[in-house]
């Protein structure tokens, strides 16, 4: 099962507010920039991580999850499938509580890894379309 409504629950009320969005640019067009908007719009801090380590929405981009200076509670995952179990890893790696990938994102091993580690685990859901239905 990729998602349940209480693990969905549990990330976006009880996880914390600190969602590190990996593949967020300044790039408008794309969906991780809208999506880390609504995130904003309902309290969470939202930490751009991009090659590019582009502030966005008011936050300092960092080009990897391990260059971050603080505790990141959820790590946002926009990559493909392919790069998705990697980062994953280094979510656990870095202490997330929490790892969301988003819509179309899928990959099974990166799941169980993922939450064998003890972390909550969402796969092939969208944040923007849940956290409105729980407010």
């Amino acid at each position: 099962m990729y998602a349940d409504q209480e693990t969905i629950r549990r990330i976006l009320t009880q996880s914390g507010d600190t969602w590190a969005v990996v593949g967020l640019s300044s790039n408008q067009g794309r969906a991780a920039y809208r999506v880390a908007e609504v995130l904003q719009r309902f309290g969470k801090r939202v930490v751009p991580v991009h090659p590019k380590a582009e502030t966005v929405h008011g936050e300092q981009g960092y080009p990897s999850l391990d260059a971050i200076p603080f505790d990141v509670d959820v790590v946002d995952v926009f990559v493909n499938s392919e790069l998705a179990g990697k980062v994953a890893d280094e979510a656990v790696a870095i202490g997330a509580k929490a790892v969301w990938f988003q819509l179309d994102v899928i990959d099974e091993q990166a799941c169980e890894r993922t939450r064998a580690a003890g972390l909550d685990m969402v796969m092939d859901r969208c944040p923007a379309i849940e956290i409105p239905q729980l407010a």
